[in-house]
Parts: structure tokens; sequence; C-alpha cells
């Protein structure tokens, strides 16, 4: 059996070790080894194991000499020049721009949502299945429902009384967030 190799980058290691201590704690036997391996993919923010190894197979994995990675390697520079908390938001979408797991620090959500706003276009109103359907697209870890209500909490969405109506507020970033936003899209367009 040929054995390949699958890269972890964890953006976090305070929260990587958190979580995995916490999937560890109670356990009367250490688990078995893929199931370790899969509590560790699921620390660093993936469903199971297989999501790992599919996510490093993806572009943004790919080996340094394919033209996938060169034009990856672009995305870089833009980033370079963005604050540390523009950079931990970027770090928190994969290659297809989905967020991968719901931010613990409150400047990153904040950053998150604006990126999560681009995807709704504001001359039309939506219904809220369409809402849901747009924000399930938009994430990896299964709850479109925090971010329609945070949306919603941070003002970059509005919604009608009985929520059968939203559409998206005429809202201005800053120029943190206009930064944080130039870059995500040249990150996308270079892996495309």
């Amino acid at each position: 059996m040929v054995r390949q190799s699958t890269p972890l980058l964890v953006p976090d290691l305070s929260a990587f070790t958190r979580s995995l201590a916490r999937s560890l704690a109670g356990r009367e036997a250490m688990p078995g080894h893929v199931e370790l391996q899969n509590l560790i993919a699921r620390a660093a923010g993936y469903r199971n194991l297989q999501a790992l190894k599919a996510r490093s197979a993806s572009p943004i994995g790919a080996r340094p000499d394919t033209p996938a990675a060169s034009a990856a390697s672009a995305a870089p520079e833009a980033a370079a020049s963005l604050s540390a908390n523009a950079r931990r938001t970027l770090s928190q979408f994969d290659a297809q721009g989905r967020l991968l797991r719901w931010p613990t620090k409150f400047t990153v959500q904040r950053m998150a949502m604006w990126m999560l706003w681009t995807h709704f276009d504001g001359k039309r109103r939506y219904t809220e299945r369409e809402v849901n359907a747009i924000l399930r697209a938009a994430n990896a870890f299964g709850d479109h429902v925090t971010l329609r209500r945070e949306l919603v909490n941070h003002r970059l969405l509005a919604r009608r009384s009985d929520c059968s109506e939203y559409w998206k507020l005429p809202a201005r970033p800053d120029d943190e967030v206009r930064a944080l936003l130039s870059a995500w899209r040249s990150q996308r367009l270079a892996l495309q």
C-alpha cells in the first residue's frame, strides 16, 4: 500500500489543541490510529479525515511546481500587507471561499461576515430558504443558522419581522475590511 502524505496547516494552534483535548477528555483508552486521525482532522476544522485529504488534494495543496500552485503563490503577496486579524480571517476560508469554522475571536467573526455579505445581491430580496441555500454553500461546518443570524446582528442583512424576506443592507466596509476583501478576491481568482 502506497502511503500518501496529507499536509495539515493549523491557523490557530491554541484552538486546535483545546479542541483536540476536549475530544480526548473522558476517554478510558487511547483511540485507534484511524479514530485519532479523525479527531485531529475535526480539531483542525474539517468534518473528518476524508475531508482533510480532499482539501489537501485541491489546488491549494498542490505541489509548488504545478501551474495552480504558481498562480496561487501570487495571492500571499496581497495577503502580506493585511493586518493580523485580516490574515487570521482569510485563513478561516478554504480554496472554494467557504468558511471552515465559526471563528472564536469577535473581530475575525466581524470580518468573516463581510466576506459572506459579498455573496448577496443588493438589488434583490431573498426568502429565508434562499438565504439558507447561499449560506450552506458558503460554509463547511454546517451552521447556516448562526451565519444568517450574525449577518443580521452585524447589520449586513435585514429581514422582515416574520423572517419571510431578507435583503442586503448598503453598508460601507472600513479600510481593513476593504483590504481583506480585495486579498480574498485576488486569492480566489488565482485559484480559478
